[in-house]
Parts: structure tokens; sequence; C-alpha cells
């Protein structure tokens, strides 16, 4: 007998991404594959992305089809993300990579075909990871996303197909993820940083300097970790010091922020999802400052296609 799986599909400017869930809403196998950046650089042109998304997706596509054949999988929709946010100016060429996988493999399964956002999977991903998937899809909670191109506090309403996101709060300058690359990249790490600046800073045994944040309501600044950083750097040329004041400045930053929310919202639930929220140090400086929060194992706080399937599956069964 056939299992009915959903496929997802996720084509970031950093990850190309697919996904198998079942019909009980596990993960089955999250694949992925980075896309290559030179030494020195902090990141990739849209037309490289697009390139690169193109020469991974053939491999990925034969693992999936691996996975297919071994689960004995029934293809019974597939989601793609088509944008970075939900939203007419929200737009990005790498998306459509995504987009052309979905419609080449529904021409052969004949399938219900749902376009997400990115940042819908992120929050996805998170809740299934935080194991509060079944609670949180049925009522409002406030999800944080942190990663390269996001520092933003979204007010999440889940619907039938997918969630209406109202943005809170964002960075007003830079992204966390952007200063940790950018911080990164400038210490000699590979891109994209993250990890890499973890383990730096968790070499760290030198008194870290205050962190001196920038948050306005539920706004906040960035660019100025940026120049404190590099400065410390000129300084001290320690790397593993700089590395921790980096990584504390963005944990302290959404202390303040979610501080905010918890003043607004006493009992809302809080997701921190994205990228820089898979760095365990920045988990632990939020720590259990505040009740009802969730964080996502590293798997599914990076770019991964899980949170599409997932909601895909759930649009499906949402619509029968």
């Amino acid at each position: 007998m056939n299992k009915n799986v959903y496929i997802g599909i996720d084509t970031s400017n950093y990850t190309t991404s697919l996904s198998l869930c079942d019909e009980v809403g596990q993960v089955l196998c999250n694949l992925k594959a980075p896309l290559p950046v030179k030494e020195g650089e902090r990141g990739l042109r849209q037309s490289d992305a697009v390139f690169a998304h193109v020469k991974n997706l053939p491999p990925l596509l034969g693992e999936l089809k691996t996975v297919l054949g071994s689960v004995g999988g029934k293809v019974r929709g597939i989601g793609y993300s088509a944008s970075p946010r939900r939203g007419a100016d929200s737009y990005m060429p790498c998306f459509l990579a995504g987009r052309v996988a979905a419609s080449a493999i529904d021409l052969t399964a004949d399938v219900p075909t749902y376009a997400f956002s990115h940042q819908e999977g992120h929050v996805m991903a998170a809740l299934y990871s935080a194991g509060v998937e079944d609670v949180l899809t049925k009522r409002e909670f406030v999800a944080f996303h942190v990663s390269g191109g996001t520092t933003d506090v979204l007010y999440v309403r889940p619907d039938a197909e997918r969630f209406d996101i109202e943005l809170l709060g964002t960075s007003l300058d830079l992204h966390a993820g952007q200063a940790v690359d950018r911080v990164g990249v400038a210490l000699g790490l590979k891109f994209p940083c993250g990890k890499e600046l973890e383990s730096l800073a968790a070499t760290c045994n030198e008194k870290i300097p205050k962190p001196r944040v920038c948050v306005k309501g539920l706004d906040c600044h960035l660019s100025g970790l940026e120049n404190l950083a590099l400065t410390l750097y000129q300084k001290t040329q320690n790397k593993a010091l700089v590395a921790a004041f980096t990584l504390d400045f963005i944990g302290q930053t959404l202390v303040q922020l979610s501080a905010e929310v918890r003043a607004r919202y006493p009992d809302i639930p809080m997701v921190y999802a994205g990228g820089v929220m898979s760095n365990y140090r920045i988990q632990a400086i939020l720590g259990n400052r505040f009740d009802n929060t969730y964080f996502s194992e590293p798997v599914f706080s990076a770019d991964n296609a899980a949170g599409i399937a997932l909601l895909c599956r759930r649009a499906l069964h949402n619509n029968q």
C-alpha cells in the first residue's frame, strides 16, 4: 500500500532544500545543498543563486526519488517557496527555481500545488521542531524570524491554508544574519559564518564588553554592531572575543525585543525561527527569561523545506 506524502521545495539565497512529510505530519527527509560562495565574499548575486539552484536541484531530486521509493510514497501535494515574505512587493529571482521544479513535478504527479512564502516555511518548521505544531496552528502567536534577510517580529494568525502574518517590528538597518556574516568574513571565516562564529565564541576566555543595544519599541538597529565588533578586533586582535561580543549583542537585542512583546501581549506564545536562531549561544542568552517560549533545533532553524512540506499537507487536509 502506498504511503501518502507531501513534497516541500525551498530555493533561498543560501540553500537548495527539498523535503518530504507523510500523512501524519512526520518529516521523512530534509535534503539540503548549500549555494557556493567564493572565499572572502559575503553573499551571491541573484543570477548566480539561480544558476546554483539549477545545478543543485537534479541530484537532490534524485535523492528525493530514492526516498520516495524506499517509503512507497504516493505524492499527494507539492508546496514551494514563491517569495521571501507574503506580499506583492516581496520578490527574489532565486525562488523561481523552486517554482519551476514544483511545476515540473506536478506535470507527472498531477496533484495540487501550493505557493507559500519562505518566511512561512521557517515559522512552520520551528513549530514542528519545538513540538507545538498542533497547538499553535490553532491560535495566534508571535514569531521572531531572525536570519540573513530578516530580523522580524511577527504577529501570526493561522488560517485554513497558511499563516496571516503582521509585521510588528524589524531591524531598521542591518539584519542579524548580515551582521554575523560581515563580522565573520572580516575575521577570515567562510560564508555563511554562523557555525564557525559560534565555535569561535565558545573558545573565548576574556571578559566580554557589555553590549549597548539599540531597541525602540519592537524595532532595532544592528548596523552599529558591525562597527563596534570591527573596532574591537582592531584593538584586541582577539577573534574569539569579537565572535562572542557579536553573538551576545544579537542575543541581548532579542531579549529586549522579547520583553517588549511580553509587555504588550502578556500571555502570547513566542516562537524563535530562522537561521540565526540555530545558534545555541543566542538561545542560551534568551534561556528561561520568558514563559511560553519555543525554540527550534538547528536543522529546522536554518533554511529548509520541511516547513513548506508541512504547510502543504495542512492546506490539503483543511481543504478536504
